[in-house]
């Protein structure tokens, strides 16, 4: 008997990964909404540090306040990030999904995540056909060639919009290898567009192709081989991370 999920079961799935990547794009209030505030302060900070020419004495200022501040959140009990994720991983193909709470595991994305400050962040969207799209404008942090992205972020943005891509496969799992053509240098500062699709699958394997573009300039070309994940391999992963985490204090 074949173990692949029906049509409602695929839909449901596919409605699950389009609510995974694409919810933290919608407003959030409470804890979520506040969150979202203080990674884009902090990416207003990581800009200013970047472009300014402060003295000294107050950069010392700032290095004070941060570090205290640091300390206060270290006073708080760890927050669980896959909490519901691993579940929905393993749900039958033909039960309805749960919505994730805020921006769920996503909003801490270093791509897209608009909880963590280290995200441009990316804005994903897609299509009925499973084509995915996403928006990003890169700030002076990540600059490489001068006025550019740097090519490693590039690569980075690709492995993570072709990632999106690929989950409508049916047949979700991890990168295998990402190969980048880059075509064109890519502005810093600029909205930039990203488009992704699955061109096919064989076995395990599936191949996913896309391109980022500024404007009608060709800025990169991707190609991606991803291969799904086997039974369990996301629990051995987040109990392997278990035992990597710092202890509380």
């Amino acid at each position: 008997m074949s173990d692949a999920p029906g049509p409602k079961g695929e839909e449901l799935r596919q409605r699950f990964f389009r609510i995974r990547w694409e919810a933290n794009q919608q407003p959030a209030k409470g804890v979520w909404a506040a969150r979202r505030r203080l990674a884009r302060v902090m990416r207003r900070v990581i800009e200013r540090l970047i472009t300014s020419d402060a003295p000294e004495e107050e950069l010392e200022i700032a290095t004070q306040r941060l570090e205290e501040y640091a300390e206060r959140l270290a006073s708080h009990p760890r927050r669980q990030r896959y909490t519901g994720f691993a579940e929905a991983a393993v749900a039958s193909p033909d039960e309805e999904l749960p919505l994730p709470e805020g921006g769920g595991h996503f909003d801490f994305s270093p791509l897209i995540g608009r909880s963590n400050p280290l995200a441009p962040p990316i804005e994903m969207s897609s299509e009925e056909d499973g084509t995915v799209h996403g928006r990003v404008v890169f700030g002076t942090a990540y600059e490489g060639p001068p006025g550019c992205v740097h090519g490693g972020y590039i690569a980075a943005a690709f492995d993570e919009v072709l990632g999106y891509a690929e989950t409508f496969s049916g047949a979700p799992g991890m990168t295998g290898t990402l190969t980048v053509r880059y075509r064109s240098p890519t502005p810093l500062h600029t909205e930039l567009l990203f488009e992704a699709r699955v061109q096919r699958v064989e076995g395990r394997k599936v191949f996913v192709v896309g391109t980022l573009h500024h404007g009608t300039t060709l800025c990169a070309e991707s190609e991606a081989i991803f291969v799904s994940s086997r039974p369990g391999s996301f629990g051995r992963l987040l109990a392997a991370r278990e035992k990597r985490q710092p202890r509380e204090p």
